[in-house]
Order: structure tokens, then sequence, then C-alpha cells
């Protein structure tokens, strides 16, 4: 049985007149009407019988309706029953029992009549609504409600807001509700909301343990008014992705709203303001399922700090960025019209945006940035210095054009990094439109980044060497980023190409990278030396092919690694490898020593020739696929010697579980190994 406020009115307005014709000094009276009609509410097939025993200070009243219908508050009930015994004192009736409707569990309903007034309680459990309507105002009823479960107006939500549910809460106030014949049904005073909770069935939108003091006046009709002004205290909100949490701060709220039958809402004023946080004045247009259709709205924050934990953190979780540590002022205006923004002007001074977890930070941003999908605007964005990836960046200034909807830079910028230079040539921001999501492209250019500085930023061995690169383009869109063209660096005497490169959700949760490396001529000399890896000359040329990182670490790729002896021959470069270099080898692949006849004289030799060094490996699932220069019986070589001794290294292990080799990797560089004769 619905909890709702017009039981209490039908139950109270109707009864009146049936009172009349069943009291008598008869043991029983009856009656049937066929309908019954208010201006809110009609009742059907209602039936009143009153058994008074003659001289009985009292008797037993029964109402029956078989329907209860009030379209415009929503509510429909079928087969109503009230029964209560009914007393008279003079011409005051007292009358006080249970409600059913159907199974649902009852509610308490107590009638006091006479010529002036009626005065109606309809109760359950700790609630309690009064109702009290005097004949001098037959249209205006007075409600006062004790802390009653806001469920009870689930059917008047409901023509509103069709796919709404009220949970949990209470409602205490005093409403006023006019309800003339020929005039709109009014309903206004205050209210008083504790613990509220709401949501709908996709949980797409839903509120918990909300507070409120609100004025109400609202006009329901064909066309429904409804002013709502007053404050919101506590509570989480989630509005689609976005996600509000008041805690314990008071909101000061004012809406205006006009729906006209069949239609959306219109919301001519909407005002927020949390004092010190956010401020926000807008106007709206909702459809009929509630979906925003246009949007104008100002607002501004003096302090960013708190803006995150009270109104961003849905936003930024979804970009993996809900540990984002913002500060400084900011203002923003948007607008936008059938769905798709048509205007946009973000404004900051003084602001920082810094990622906890390092992949970026911005220090003293200043400017604005001005959208719009129509008109031609320009604007300027600065910042006096940050960091990408630990990686720190200098100061630079992005002069900004809008047009034909999309914002771009207005000329090239480049900014210190690494003790070189890195920019775009070109930037084009378009926002989501027609069904596409947000779309970013830039060119990217660096020149003459250190490699030792970028080997200190990421804890990488003490590489030397330039790196120099441009991107003619890159795409970013659906929280992926892909990148036309590659970067070229100068490593140990050598070139290193990285192509194909791609990055899916590369600042939310697990960023994905995707490359292909090509290496020419490296010196392997310097290589070995900066990884302690013991000493190799010559030249190195290889691939890593299909290479993919998870968060930063190697899931998969195809890698081949071989001397380069024409490179070598031509640099005038012998071909040598140490004894502390075999046993690395040996101890990293599961790898034995093969010396022939010279077994007996190898510990006598520092280092050795080689022809050539191969090594390949394809992880996969975990596991590295060993393969080397050609087969030997069962194993695969490494090393093929040269020279006397003729010294050989050839591997056994052909699988050989990732993390074991990457511990293998670390035990070498620090010498802590032996080697394996065979």
């Amino acid at each position: 049985m619905s909890r709702a406020i017009l039981r209490l009115l039908l139950g109270c307005l109707l009864t009146v007149p049936l009172l009349a014709t069943g009291i008598a000094h008869a043991r029983t009276a009856q009656a049937r009407i066929a309908r019954v009609a208010m201006a809110v509410a009609t009742m059907s097939d209602v039936q009143v019988r009153l058994e008074w025993p003659a001289g009985s200070p009292q008797g037993l009243l029964e109402l029956r309706a078989g329907r209860v219908e009030a379209p415009d508050l929503g509510y429909r009930y079928r087969n109503l029953t009230w029964r209560c015994p009914l007393s008279r004192d003079r011409d005051r009736w007292r009358c006080e029992g249970d409600v059913r409707s159907g199974n649902g569990r009852p509610l308490r309903l107590a009638l006091d009549l006479d010529s002036d007034r009626i005065d109606a309680r309809l109760g359950q459990g700790g609630g309690t609504l009064a109702l009290q309507r005097l004949s001098a105002t037959p249209d205006l009823t007075r409600i006062d409600l004790t802390r009653v479960p806001v469920a009870w107006a689930q059917a008047l939500l409901a023509q509103a807001w069709s796919q709404g549910r009220l949970n949990a809460g209470t409602a205490t106030g005093r409403l006023d509700v006019i309800a003339p014949a020929k005039a709109p049904l009014h309903v206004s005073g205050p209210l008083q909301l504790q613990s509220m909770a709401f949501d709908t069935a996709d949980g797409t939108i839903a509120g918990e343990n909300i507070g409120a003091q609100v004025d109400i006046d609202a006009d329901i009709a064909a066309t429904t008014r409804v002013g709502i002004e007053g404050q919101l205290h506590g509570g989480e909100m989630l509005f689609g992705n976005a996600y509000l949490s008041l805690q314990k701060r008071h909101v000061d709220l004012s809406v205006q709203a006009v729906q006209n039958a069949g239609e959306g809402w219109q919301l001519p004023r909407l005002a927020w303001n949390d004092p010190g946080i956010l401020r926000v004045d807008a106007s709206a247009a909702l459809d009929p399922q509630l979906n925003l259709r246009t949007l104008d709205l100002r607002a501004h924050s003096g302090n960013l700090a708190p803006l995150r934990d009270g109104y961003l953190t849905g936003f930024l979780g979804m970009a993996g960025l809900g540990e984002l540590q913002l500060g400084g002022a900011a203002d923003a205006r948007l607008r936008i019209d059938r769905g798709e923004l048509r205007e946009a002007d973000f404004t900051v001074a003084s602001a920082t945006i810094d990622d906890p977890r390092g992949r970026f930070r911005f220090d003293g941003l200043e400017g604005d940035v001005r959208f719009s999908s129509t008109r031609t605007l320009e604007s300027e964005l600065r910042w006096s210095g940050g960091a990408l990836h630990g990686l720190a960046f200098g100061a630079a200034t992005l002069p900004l054009r809008s047009a034909d909807g999309v914002l771009q830079l207005r000329q090239p910028v480049s900014m210190p990094l690494l003790g070189g230079r890195a920019g775009f040539d070109h930037l084009q921001i378009k926002p989501p439109s027609a069904g596409t999501g947000l779309e970013i492209r830039f060119g990217l250019e660096l020149e003459q980044l250190d490699v030792a500085q970028l080997s200190t930023a990421l804890g990488w061995p003490a590489f030397t060497g330039q790196l120099t690169g441009h991107i003619p383009e890159a795409r970013y869109a659906d929280d992926r980023l892909d990148f036309e063209g590659g970067l070229a660096m100068q490593l140990f005497g050598g070139t290193v190409q990285v192509s194909s490169l791609a990055m899916e959700r590369p600042f939310g949760v697990a960023p994905t990278l995707s490359s292909d490396i090509a290496f020419d001529d490296i010196d392997l000399e310097s290589l070995t030396g900066v990884l302690g890896f013991g000493a190799i000359t010559g030249k190195l040329d290889g691939r890593i092919a299909d290479l993919r990182l998870v968060d930063w670490q190697p899931v998969a790729f195809t890698s081949y690694l071989q001397t380069d002896a024409a490179a070598a021959k031509a640099a005038g470069v012998r071909q040598r490898v140490s004894q502390r270099a075999v046993q690395d080898l040996s101890s990293v692949s599961d790898a034995s020593f093969v010396s022939g006849l010279q077994a007996q004289l190898i510990g006598f030799f520092d280092d050795f020739g080689y022809r050539q060094i191969g090594i390949a490996c394809r992880l996969v699932d975990e596991v590295c696929e060993m393969e080397g220069l050609g087969s030997a019986g069962p194993g695969f070589i490494i090393v093929e010697g040269s020279g006397l001794p003729r010294l050989s290294v050839v591997g056994f292990n052909r699988r050989v579980d990732w993390p074991t080799l990457l511990e293998r990797l670390v035990a070498a560089s620090s010498g802590d190994v032996k080697p394996v004769f065979e």
C-alpha cells in the first residue's frame, strides 16, 4: 500500500459527507455512492456502513472504495478500506482506525471534525502527517509533517521524474495546499529532510544521507511550476559521471523549474553556492528522460584545492587521476545547446596541477582558454614550469585560437626540456560533438635532449647521447594516443630508432605503450661499460618488434640482437669479449662455455676473440623463448668464437621465466656470477 499524503486527504475529505448519511439512532445504516469527485481526486464504487446500537456511546464505521485516483498527483489505489469506532460529543465527531489497501502495511488514520473544521492525522511507525481544514477556507488544507518517510511521496515524484526512486529519509515541516476549483493546485511551505536517499534503476543517478532545509512553492497542473529555496547539508550525490560529496558542508540552493505536460523541464534559474569552494549560476533545459538539452552556466572557485574531493572525483577517476592535487582559483563559462558544447571560457589564476603519481605537473598556470563553435576567439594560457613523468620542463605560453569548432595553436610553441627543447609545431583540440568523443591532434618536435639527464630522471643506467626526433602527427581519441613518424637517438656511437609508437590510457589506470625499436652500430664497449656487463668490443645491430608495456612493464616483444662485423672492421674496432662478459652471458641465458681442446687454457685468458654474437627472445605469457646464431645439437649458439683459444657460448634452455631472467640480469650487472665450463 502506498504511503502517500493523498491517503490522508482522501480519507478526511471524503468521509465527512458520508458520516452525515450514516449516523442515526438505528443499529445499522448503509450507503452506496457511485462516484465522489474533488479538485484533486475521485473515488469510485464507495460503500459506507455504520453499525450503532441504540443507546451506545459509539458505533463502528467502515468505508470502502473500489478505486481511488488522483491522476495529477500520480496516485491510484484499489480496494481501500478504513474501519474505526465512531463517537459523538454534541456536534463533534471522532473516529480512529487502520487504513488498508490490498496486502500493504496499514496506516493509522484519526479523524476529528465538527461544523467548523476537520482535523485528521495519518501515522505509521514514528512518522505522522496531520491535516487541518477550516470551513471558512474550504480551498485551503494545512498539512503538518513529523518524520514522515519520503517514500510516501514516490507517486508524486514519478509525475515529474518517472525513473526516480525514493529509498530512505524523512520529512518534517508544514505545507499549505490550496485546491481551488478552477485554478492549479498550489503547495507551499518549509520542509526539513533528513538522511534522504534516492536512485534510478540503472544507477546513473543516486544520492545518500542527504539533509536539507528548503521552502517549496509549487503550482501543479498541466503546466507545473516549482520553486525551491534553501540549503543542503551533508550527503553524497551521483549524476552520471559527476560525483558530489558535501561532507558536512552547507550549500545554498535555489531552483526555479517549469514543466508542460508530456515535456521536459525548463530550469530558468539554478543557483548553487558552496561558500569558498564553488559558486554556480545557471539555466538549463532537460528532456522528458532528464537528459541535458541546453545549459548556460557560470562557475567560480576561489580555492581549487577542495574542489577535487567535493565535485571532481567522478570525472578524474575515469581518467585515472583521482588523486590529482589542485591549487589556485578558476572561473568557467559553458553554453551547451542540443547536447553539444557551443561556447566555453576557462580562466585560471596562480593555479597548480600536480599528479602525486608523478605523471605530470604544471606550476604557475595563468590565462584563459576560450572556445566557440560559431565565432573566432583568441586566448592565451601560460605556465612557469612543470614535469612529465619526472622530466622537468620550463616555462611556456600557448597562444590559442578557436575557429570552426576547433581550438588550435596560433603558432608553434617550444619549451626547455633536458638541456634541449621540446615543443608543438601544431595543436588542435576538437570537443565531443555529434556522437564523437574528444579528439586531440598535434605535431611534436624534440631537439637535442640530453640522454644522460633522461637516464637520471628515469632511474636508468648512465646512458649518454642525444635524443632528437619529429613526430609530424599524433592523435588522441577514445583514450588512445597514436603517433606517426618516429624518434631518433644518437646513443653509444650509434642510432636508436623508435617507430609505431602508440599509448592507451596515457594518464589512466595501467597505461599501455606499444612500439618498434631498431638499433644500428651501437658501440658495445660503451654499452657494456655502462651496464656493468663485463666488456665486449664491436658494433651491435638489432630490433625489438611488437614491444608492449603495461603500466611500464614489458609483457610482450620479439627481439634479436647481433654484432655487425663489417661495421666493426670499418670503424677499426676489434671484436673481443672478456671472460667476465662470457660469465654474464652464460649466467643470464643458462649457457655453457664450449671450448674444444683448449678447455684447460681458458682460465688463463682475460678476453677472447669472437666471430659473432647473437641472441633472440620472444616474450609471451612471462616466458622468454630463446634463440641464438644457430643450432648446436640440443642448444643454440650465443657466441661463436674466433682464433685461439677458440671459445663459444651455447645456450641450452630455450624457455626462460621472464622474472628469473630479469633477476639474472641484475646479478650479472653487479658481478655476482661464476662461469660454467662444459
